[in-house]
């Protein structure tokens, strides 16, 4: 029997210098393999709205969604370290409000902590959720719930004030109560001196080798991105050309008839077909 990953073991990872391997993905069959990879870490992020509802930002994604699609993952990964991404507006109108959404992750989905895409005036936030027993992980940088107010996203800290301020942000997460940090999109000497500044996992997303850890997410690594991927992601197989080739072939034999043939067919057990055939002459007879 496994045991089911920790902070503490994390954190001990990120003490010995073992780079923490970290996967987002929205389903059970995903999660079900990346489990089966030995990978330490699973973010549901609400990518999921563009990667598998199809809209062009993440912001149509919210709680329902997210809670159910967390314990779908949950339930493919029960031993894996599981992140719940909070959702555009889930925690922006209230403290009391952030608390019990965040509180939905870990009771209704198993997820073991939240992230907060936040900015320095979420740290009251992210103070209250963590006193609340709660885990959060602090998402910085690049943060494309923003995506209205920044119209287009860019490498973040790529000179020197930026940079100081993104530290002084990454520290202020820390000591509000954010027990890890992700870093998407930030220039990899930055990340590299966050990482070795603060005393919490920090996790990259586009942000360089020098974290404690890295994540893509699923269909980037699958080759299954609809869209152009980012600049950081990278491809460990070309399973869309494979998975379209694959439904062109299913097609191709459901239209010759050649699928479904006998080994893919339930059939009636020995003689019954015959005392079936003479039940509807039975019945025919019985019409006339």
């Amino acid at each position: 029997m496994t045991v089911r990953t920790t902070i503490a073991d994390l954190l001990r990872a990120k003490h010995e210098q073992r780079i923490i391997v970290a996967v987002s993905c929205y389903d059970y069959t995903t999660a079900h393999l990346v489990s089966q990879a030995g990978v330490d870490m699973i973010l549901v992020g609400d990518s999921a709205a563009q990667l598998v509802l199809g809209f062009d930002s993440t912001l149509p994604a919210d709680m329902n969604l997210m809670v159910a699609l967390t314990a779908a993952v949950r339930r493919g990964a029960p031993d894996v370290y599981l992140v719940g991404d909070m959702p555009f507006l889930s925690y922006h109108i209230s403290v009391g409000e952030a608390i019990r959404n965040a509180g939905r992750f870990l009771v209704e989905a198993g997820a073991q902590m939240v992230k907060i895409e936040a900015t320095a005036a979420h740290l009251e936030t992210i103070r209250a959720v963590s006193d609340a027993g709660i885990a959060v992980m602090a998402h910085i940088g690049i943060r494309p719930q923003r995506i209205g107010t920044v119209g287009r996203f860019r490498a973040e800290a790529t000179i020197a004030d930026m940079a100081m301020e993104l530290i002084e942000l990454a520290e202020q997460m820390v000591r509000a109560g954010a027990g890890m940090l992700l870093l998407e999109g930030v220039a990899e000497e930055v990340a590299r001196i966050i990482t070795e500044r603060v005393g919490v996992v920090v996790i990259s997303c586009g942000s360089g080798p020098g974290c404690d850890g890295q994540i893509l997410v699923a269909p980037d690594i699958l080759g299954l991105p609809a869209d152009k991927p980012p600049k950081f992601a990278k491809a460990y197989a070309d399973l869309g050309a494979r998975s379209a080739e694959a439904f062109a072939k299913y097609a191709e034999e459901v239209r010759s008839r050649k699928f479904p043939d006998d080994e893919h067919s339930y059939h009636m057990k020995d003689g019954e077909v015959q005392r079936l055939e003479e039940l509807l002459g039975s019945r025919r007879r019985a019409n006339q």
